[in-house]
């Protein structure tokens, strides 16, 4: 059993923190709002006053929040992470910060003599509540190896992408330009086939059993055809991972066409809807061509 700390409990971080207790490990949480932490007591965790708290006991401490700011703020500080870490710990970063902020992080942590762990994650809400998120983790292979138990009780497929911290981040980046296309496309597809006269049913099982017949693909268009646009995947999360991999695209020298478009469109659909999830872009395609997606069965 590993003493285990949690730095955001969000949609994602109490779906990880219910697998962690799940799999038999002690855990100390800690977030801005007191009543996301208290929901997670029932189930055996204990609620912490600062990061600052968790570090006093914890040994290995995951964040999961939104942006490198907030992960500088729980670092830092008398009430800080940092100043409650003990020399050898481990900071796992699962947040999607980029690879020049993660190495940023990297630095502040070593001057405690902690280990970092930079390890973005795919799958959302349902993959952190499920615990099959994938992981991408940078860290050394001593590191990697010490940290892997406690990576296992909320991920299910764990790649070891580097030693180098950054490259993680790298990674995530990468993904994050097949999924803003992935979705572009699927949203114009759906526009052209309903506007055009096609039950979008028909769309979805024609497509569901084709090459492109992913997840995202079945997913998505289930939402909008039900019309819920609410409590899965929230856009600002998907707008903020393109915007860090133009980011590294410009730094890298690298055009990125396609994925520009889609960040333009995830601009548009964030500017409309900036509380729904990152489906609601449809909604943008549909008034301009007079049409609403919806089941017709």
């Amino acid at each position: 059993m590993a003493r285990v700390g949690l730095i955001g409990v969000g949609n994602m971080g109490a779906g990880m923190s219910r697998n962690i207790l799940k799999a038999g490990h002690e855990l100390t949480v800690y977030d801005v709002r007191p009543e996301a932490m208290e929901a997670l007591v029932p189930a055996g965790a204990r609620a912490a006053a600062s990061p600052r708290d968790v570090g006093d006991t914890a040994d290995t401490v995951f964040i999961m929040v939104l942006n490198v700011e907030q992960v500088k703020a729980a670092l830092l500080g008398e009430d800080g992470l940092l100043a409650g870490l003990k020399s050898g710990s481990t900071v796992i970063c699962t947040a999607t910060i980029g690879r020049s902020q993660v190495m940023e992080v990297a630095e502040l942590v070593a001057k405690k003599d902690v280990r970092i762990v930079d390890a973005p994650v795919s799958g959302g809400a349902p993959g952190a509540a499920a615990g099959t998120l994938t992981m991408m983790v940078a860290a050394e292979n001593e590191t990697f190896a010490a940290s892997k138990p406690v990576l296992e009780a909320v991920g299910k497929d764990i790649y070891h992408v580097g030693e180098e911290i950054g490259m993680g981040q790298t990674v995530k980046s990468a993904l994050a330009v097949l999924i803003g296309t992935t979705y572009a496309g699927i949203f114009e597809a759906l526009t052209l086939a309903v506007k055009a006269g096609v039950a979008p049913e028909m769309l979805r099982d024609v497509v569901s059993t084709s090459v492109v017949g992913n997840f995202l693909f079945r997913d998505t268009t289930e939402n909008i055809l039900s019309r819920n646009f609410k409590g899965q995947s929230n856009i600002g999360t998907m707008y903020k991972d393109l915007s860090l991999a133009k980011r590294m695209a410009s730094d890298c020298g690298v055009p990125l066409f396609a994925a520009s478009a889609a960040f333009e469109l995830f601009q548009a659909g964030k500017s409309v809807n900036p509380d729904e999830d990152n489906w609601t872009i449809i909604k943008i395609l549909e008034n301009i061509v007079g049409i609403e997606i919806k089941r017709t069965e």
